[in-house]
């Protein structure tokens, strides 16, 4: 047996939606995997968890211990980003502002959810250990260092650390080159 599930097996846990060459760890959790789709060359390491409405493009990493928490909202991530390990990403979030309960164990009628969607642009990069709050937008491009609150829509290539996050410097864009030729390479 191997650590990643084989292409029959990925069928049968029912996701939305699965693309060519995807490797996903016998030990990632999964709910709702109806609402769940994944692209080509899609990698999710052991132990993540993928909850709600979650869609991922192609060339997509999600690494060990990392979290995505759709909601109905969901959260949609574009080709060639990168998710590090010990990422949290939230389209959906209890109100902590005391008014009202928290926790999946008590009825929706004491309690009041936070949702907004999270759209990650291709070639983002989140470092590891950040979080990513409900309703942002991280453009195209955008990085994000180690430990990062993201709880705001960022520029396009721009690099952002910090709690809560802000604008370190402009990131280069050379990549796209590499990508052209990648594309070009492996007939994308």
């Amino acid at each position: 047996m191997t650590s990643f599930y084989s292409e029959e097996e990925l069928k049968q846990l029912g996701f939305a939606s699965v693309g060519k060459n995807v490797s996903i760890s016998r030990k990632a959790s999964f709910y709702s995997p109806s609402e769940i789709s994944l692209g080509n060359d899609v990698r999710i390491d052991d132990f993540c968890i993928l909850s709600g409405k979650v869609s991922l493009g192609n060339n997509i990493h999600i690494a060990a211990y990392s979290a995505i928490y759709g909601g109905k909202e969901g959260v949609f991530i574009s080709n060639y980003a990168n998710v590090s390990s010990r990422v949290c990403i939230y389209a959906v979030s209890d109100d902590f502002s005391g008014e009202t309960m928290t926790n999946p164990t008590i009825p929706d009628k004491y309690k009041k959810l936070i949702n907004g969607k999270v759209i990650i642009k291709q070639h983002v990069i989140i470092g590891s250990g950040c979080t990513v709050l409900p309703d942002t937008v991280l453009e195209e491009g955008s990085a994000f260092g180690c430990m990062s609150l993201i709880k705001t829509s960022s520029s396009p290539w721009t690099i952002y650390a910090g709690i809560p996050c802000r604008k370190i410097k402009d990131r280069k864009k050379d990549l796209l080159l590499l990508a052209k030729k990648y594309e070009k390479e492996y007939n994308k």
